[in-house]
């Protein structure tokens, strides 16, 4: 698989136009265990990667990293995500913006939960995310389930989950076969009908992508920008860290003299204003520069064309 080219068609559809870094890794590491297991002759149809990224696509609302259910919903908006059990708005009012509560009540008593906190133990977390006791001991997690947030067992769950049934009983081979291309009824796989056929639509850009990607030349309308994260490193940008040199660099020397010679502290610089003023500019500066050196700070770039 040529990744430049897969990562630039994805960018066009699903993504709309734009990649983060962190989508990026998230595809790569479910194209690099895909990859494995092509090795050892365990799968063979594109069509499963297709459909597999256009589930994790859906599931985490395009992030491409598991995810873990927060149950963090308004009294309203528990009437419409689980209308059978909270009727009308007061019913749902002891249980808004309680998480812990909610889980254990939505989830209590079903897939295996018995104990007290058990709803909220083993809530929803991964890339497709699983629910209940019964399905974090399929996969060996039940007395660690924090680890299906982790991608290595996240990645492990969805391959095992789609391809080996695992999740509801059918696998990914029930609909993708040499007779059988359906990618609505391959939902089923992982959560009966529900949004099958706009998971469809995202498995048809994922296609489209890993078809084109079996070119090992580049295509001609692939631009290698376009496979690029936009949210560059700041520590990276260096139109960024050409405005800081700029505006602190040459003058820092000078405004650190200034404050010192204003007093032995920052307290005698503020006999000076203007001295105070450039020592705040020089420390926000370097708050800003740990900012960026430890990469809480991005710097999108133009989006990719």
């Amino acid at each position: 698989m040529n990744r430049t080219t897969f990562l630039a068609y994805a960018r066009r559809a699903p993504f709309g136009g734009r990649l983060t870094q962190s989508q990026i890794d998230g595809m790569n590491a479910i194209l690099d265990e895909w990859d494995l297991r092509q090795s050892t002759g365990k799968v063979i149809d594109n069509r499963y990667l297709a459909y597999m990224l256009a589930t994790v696509f859906h599931e985490t609302g395009g992030t491409m990293q598991p995810v873990t259910e927060n149950l963090n919903y308004s009294a309203e908006r528990l009437t419409q995500v689980w209308p059978s059990r909270f009727p009308t708005i007061a019913s749902a009012k002891p249980f808004a913006r309680n998480p812990r509560k909610l889980a254990n009540k939505v989830y209590g008593g079903r897939m295996g939960n018995t104990g007290p906190d058990d709803g909220w133990l083993y809530r929803g977390r991964g890339l497709p995310q699983i629910t209940g006791k019964e399905n974090y001991e399929k996969f060996g997690i039940a007395d660690t389930p924090e680890k299906a947030a982790e991608m290595p067992t996240a990645i492990r769950i969805l391959f095992d989950g789609m391809i080996e049934a695992l999740f509801t009983g059918r696998k990914l081979a029930d609909y993708f076969n040499q007779v059988d291309n359906d990618p609505v009824g391959a939902r089923k796989t992982v959560n009966g009908t529900d949004k099958a056929r706009l998971i469809a639509g995202y498995f048809g850009n994922f296609l489209d992508a890993i078809e084109a990607s079996r070119i090992p030349a580049e295509l001609p309308d692939v631009k290698l920008e376009a496979a690029k994260a936009d949210d560059v490193p700041a520590g990276q940008s260096k139109s960024l860290w050409a405005v800081l040199l700029s505006v602190f660099g040459a003058g820092g020397a000078g405004v650190a003299k200034d404050v010192l010679d204003g007093g032995s502290s920052v307290v005698g610089a503020v006999n000076d204003p203007w001295s105070l003023v450039a020592f705040l500019a020089l420390l926000g500066g370097g708050v800003l520069a740990w900012l960026i050196v430890t990469g809480r700070i991005t710097i999108n770039r133009a989006p990719a064309r």
